[in-house]
């Protein structure tokens, strides 16, 4: 028979899939000739390929598009592997019999894996961890759904991995609960949010909007799974833990249903494979049996609509509570927390059951494609069947559970075989081993993996019973990894055995965070949530090596961002720094430390009002050391690595969120030393930086790789690869690093200015950038004397004294030491190539300063508005104020100090008494009082005293207090 209408459409949908997927069939028939491209262009290439291509495509399946297949990587990252995955989604089976191919969800990525062949692909569109997953009977086509902003449904062919079809923004805030209709046709959803929806989609059809939907009571509790009825796709039905839903669509109508007594809380419903009946399983391992009733005064005809679904039956199955229902062949399956499988047949009595696997709670069961032998299951079964009995004859299966396990079952013979296992709680530890293509990974659920990545196979395992990773690190020799714990405790094992090399430790109170070895291996540090550091060395006893612990400090009074070792610059001795996000720096002092007693070398605040959040050593690009560090404004500064000055202020990459945690990549020996790489993470990407920086936007990338939150970073070896951990979505993912890719981004950016020009308001013709050059060859006018009558030296530099008044000129309001730190950056500039301070900078130079030292994001209302939380008090009027007799006091007495002189010559000139500055020789007491109201909002501090521009909201706001105040003086209220 030639194809209907919508499967026309989905063959269609899928036929650049399918080519795609033919290109990889190896020695088949690729199936491309003249005559089936004249179909393709006349519009009949569906029909085309059911008489030429049908037999390539029918053959085809998920595990082919494996096949090695040379893909030039035109991104510099690109993503190789998943280690984990959500146990809290569904696992398929798309492919059985002699390969193992599963489909799983890891964070925002649906992975396809072949078991057999090691290998995976990944399914990347979404920019949220996907919510919902789930596939057709013929298993073409998998939907992936996710929750969150620019929420995304993606239907994907399963023989090539393209996306085929994408809903973008669906109704409420994604989807918590997806099907798809045994026709493979339509969609249908719930979403997510306060107040669901139901939704009908045809995914095949170009229409945005859905067919049908309708909004679902809040009393019907939160809807979690749905399903449609396999003989109707007219009808579906949907379950919260409380109330099931019956639908039908035709005209969209609902009806809920509860049973009048405690059931326990639902699980999942499913329609009956022969009749009208439903069936859903509960918590108290009862199963509810729906039926249509007709009602007495009723036509008959309407005892077939779901919405006349009423609970008929109660049937007490078991104690534990049922987690899985579905139907495979005539069988109904049914999974629950013990780990036990159960076959009904359609009348609900019990054919088979397997308890003897001890697997814990079963999430998910997906079944086979592929029919089994009637034949072999027949002789397997027989003895076990009375007489006139049926046989028992399923399809092979794969199991799920909620302790990250996936496992193949093979009735025949009840074989078991274990697919993947993976950690089950939080995933923050990783580290790479310093010389071997080696990954440890440690869970929260205490389980220890290595890995070798190269292969990505898995190597050996541990597991600390009641104990939680939180961190990991090898050591600079390789024959030592260290793991951190919740508890505080440290162990130091074998790095081959993951046996414990000497005792655990446990002289921390809190959960440790950071590990760190000196580049010798004879030190050991760590840092935990209680804010202290301590040290561990290494003994020799009875001339083999131990370690033992040395001394403890409690080095800061806010969390600790990063622990460091370095190498003292006149010898070999190591140094260790640790940073805060007290601001502090803290150099300590190994040399002089003894038992019980760790000294401090110096300690240094690097920051003013930024938060430091992480640490590394620069790269020796010159003769001058650097340590390198970021914070939360999206800076990254460059600190002589002995004086602890600030060298160095460069914008950071601004991708949504500063960034976490930064690793200097290491350098291979056919790569120029002069061009070095740094890898870091954000609240959520993973990207790659040139060095050495100059704030050039260009530079960087980054991708998503954890929308959850990414935890931790390493890097291999040799410096191919990034592993980035996920935390609670329990994945590792491994990229790939592609240098060249990053390197043309550079050039397509431009060269020497253009980049930095495209980052002024208008760029380098708009008139942001002209009024930068009236204000810089002002100062050179004024650094010449304003009223003199000599000669005017042009030049095309100004003298450094005169940068600050340039940049508040611009809109940027440096403070105190944010200028010194300015100065001292261009004035130190060449100071170690040369011997000699510059005292001026031209305008290109000075472009670059202003733009790496400017607020990423340009002034803001609500770092006003936070100040006045925490220094003002609340009025009658509910508003947060500052009487001005405070506001006074604070600007002359807290911060940077200001002399009286001039918070007046200040005040004078930003309400208009002294436009042209300086000293006003009117009395300014008195003219303050008079313009400053005595209680002052942030509202009218930002618009009447500074002049700022402020947002609409705020600005009504600001209009209405104008009104309430004219209303008072005026004596209507």
């Amino acid at each position: 028979p030639r194809p209907t209408s919508s499967e026309q459409e989905m063959q269609q949908l899928g036929q650049e899939g399918q080519e795609s997927h033919q290109k990889g069939l190896g020695g088949q028939d690729q199936g491309s000739s003249a005559e089936q491209k004249s179909r393709s262009s006349e519009g009949g290439a569906v029909l085309g390929q059911e008489e030429a291509g049908a037999s390539a495509v029918s053959s085809a399946t998920p595990g082919l598009l494996f096949e090695e297949q040379k893909h030039e990587k035109t991104h510099p990252l690109s993503l190789s592997w998943v280690f984990g995955y959500n146990s809290k989604l569904p696992v398929y089976s798309l492919l059985d019999e002699e390969n193992r191919v599963i489909l799983y969800v890891s964070a925002h990525t649906a992975v396809i894996h072949d078991v057999v062949r090691n290998r995976q692909y990944h399914l990347q569109g979404h920019s949220n961890s996907i919510s919902c997953l789930c596939v057709s009977v013929d298993k073409r086509w998998i939907v992936t759904a996710d929750q969150g902003p620019d929420n995304l449904v993606i239907v994907w062919d399963a023989f090539s991995g393209i996306p085929v079809h994408t809903i973008f923004g669906h109704p409420g805030d994604g989807v918590s609960a997806i099907a798809i209709s045994h026709d493979a046709k339509y969609l249908a959803t719930i979403s997510a949010g306060k107040i669901q929806r139901a939704c009908i989609w045809k995914w095949t059809s170009p229409e945005e909007k859905p067919q049908c939907s309708i909004e679902l009571e809040p009393r019907f509790g939160y809807q979690n799974y749905i399903t449609f009825n396999p003989k109707d796709h007219g009808e579906f039905v949907s379950n919260s833990k409380t109330q099931v839903i019956f639908y039908l669509w035709v005209n969209l109508v609902t009806q809920e249903q509860t049973f009048n007594k405690v059931v326990g809380l639902f699980s999942q419903s499913i329609f009956h494979f022969k009749n009208l009946q439903a069936l859903t399983g509960t918590s108290g391992g009862k199963l509810v049996v729906w039926d249509a009733v007709c009602p007495p005064s009723g036509p008959a005809n309407l005892s077939v609509k779901p919405y006349n679904m009423k609970a008929i039956k109660l049937m007490h199955l078991q104690k534990d509570a049922l987690t899985v229902l579905t139907v495979s062949d005539s069988y109904f399956v049914m999974c629950d927390v013990k780990g036990h499988i159960k076959f009904y047949d359609g009348q609900l009595q019990l054919v088979n059951w397997y308890s003897h696997f001890n697997l814990g709670p079963i999430y998910s069961i997906s079944f086979s494609k592929s029919p089994p032998d009637p034949g072999s299951c027949r002789s397997n079964y027989s003895s076990s069947c009375t007489i006139g009995g049926q046989p028992f004859i399923v399809r092979n299966f794969i199991l799920s559970t909620l302790a990250a396990t996936v496992l193949h079952v093979t009735p025949e013979g009840t074989k078991l075989e274990k697919l993947v296992e993976e950690a089950k709680e939080a995933v923050n530890a990783i580290s790479c081993h310093p010389t071997q293509p080696l990954l440890a990974i440690g869970s929260h659920c205490g389980l220890l993996k290595v890995w070798d990545y190269q292969q990505t196979q898995y190597l050996t395992s541990r597991i600390f019973t009641g104990a939680s990773i939180q961190c990991l690190s090898y050591d600079p020799e390789g024959s030592s990894l260290a793991a951190g714990f919740t508890d505080g405790s440290l162990r130091i094992l074998d790095s081959i055995s993951l046996d414990d090399d000497c005792k655990a430790f446990k002289y921390s109170r809190g959960s440790l965070t950071h590990l760190c070895f000196s580049h010798d291996s004879q030190y050991l540090a760590t840092a935990d949530e209680k804010f202290s550091v301590t040290i561990y060395k290494v003994t020799l006893r009875n001339g083999r090596k131990s370690w033992e612990h040395l001394a403890g400090l409690h080095a800061h009074y806010k969390p600790i961002r990063s622990v460091m070792f370095g190498v003292q610059l006149d010898s070999n001795e190591p140094r260790l720094l640790s940073l805060g996000e007290d601001r502090l720096l803290v150099e300590y002092d190994l040399g002089s430390s003894s038992k019980d007693q760790l000294a401090i070398l110096r300690r240094d605040r690097i920051e003013q009002c930024a938060i430091p959040l992480s640490l590394a050593w620069y790269p020796p690009f010159t003769t001058e050391s650097f340590i390198l560090t970021t914070n939360d404004q999206y800076k990254m500064k460059l600190y002589n690595a002995t004086t602890k000055m600030c060298r160095k202020t460069l914008l950071g990459p601004t991708y949504g969120s500063p960034l976490e945690k930064i690793q200097i990549l290491p350098v291979t020996e056919s790569q120029d030393p002069q061009k070095r790489y740094l890898a870091y993470i954000a609240k959520d990407k993973v990207g790659l930086q040139i060095l050495p920086m100059d704030g050039n936007p260009h530079k960087s990338s980054a991708f998503i790789c954890h929308p959850g939150g990414v935890s931790n970073l390493a890097s291999s070896y040799d410096g191919c690869y990034v592993f980035t951990a996920g935390g609670n979505d329990r994945t590792v993912m491994k990229w790939e690093i592609n240098l060249n890719a990053l390197e043309a981004a550079v050039s397509l950016g431009g060269e020497d200015l253009i980049p930095f020009y495209n980052l002024l308001d208008g760029g380098r013709d708009g008139e942001f950038f002209r009024e930068l050059e009236d204000y810089f060859y002002y100062a050179q006018l004024r650094s010449q004397g304003i009223d003199t009558m000599e000669t005017r030296q042009v030049s095309t530099h100004i003298p450094l004294e005169e940068v600050p008044f340039v940049m508040r000129a611009m809109g940027y309001y440096p403070s105190e030491e944010k200028i010194e730190d300015i100065i001292n950056e261009v004035k130190f500039s060449e100071y170690v190539a040369t011997g000699k301070q510059v005292t001026k900078i031209n305008l290109g130079d000075f472009i670059k300063l202003y733009i790496n030292h400017r607020p990423a994001f340009g002034l803001s209302v609500k770092e006003i508005q936070s100040a006045f939380q925490v220094l003002g008090y609340e009025n009658e009027n509910g508003e947060k104020v500052i009487k001005r007799g405070d506001l006074l006091q604070l600007l002359q007495c807290r911060g940077e100090h200001m002399t009286e002189e001039e918070l007046a010559e200040c005040l004078s000139t930003l309400l208009g008494m002294n436009p042209e500055g300086g000293t006003s020789e009117l009395g300014t007491s008195g003219l303050i009082e008079e313009e400053i109201p005595e209680e002052i909002t942030a509202e009218r501090f930002t618009a009447d005293i500074l002049g700022l521009p402020i947002p609409e909201p705020e600005k009504n706001k600001l209009e209405k207090t104008d009104e309430r105040i004219s209303s008072e003086r005026s004596g209507k209220v």
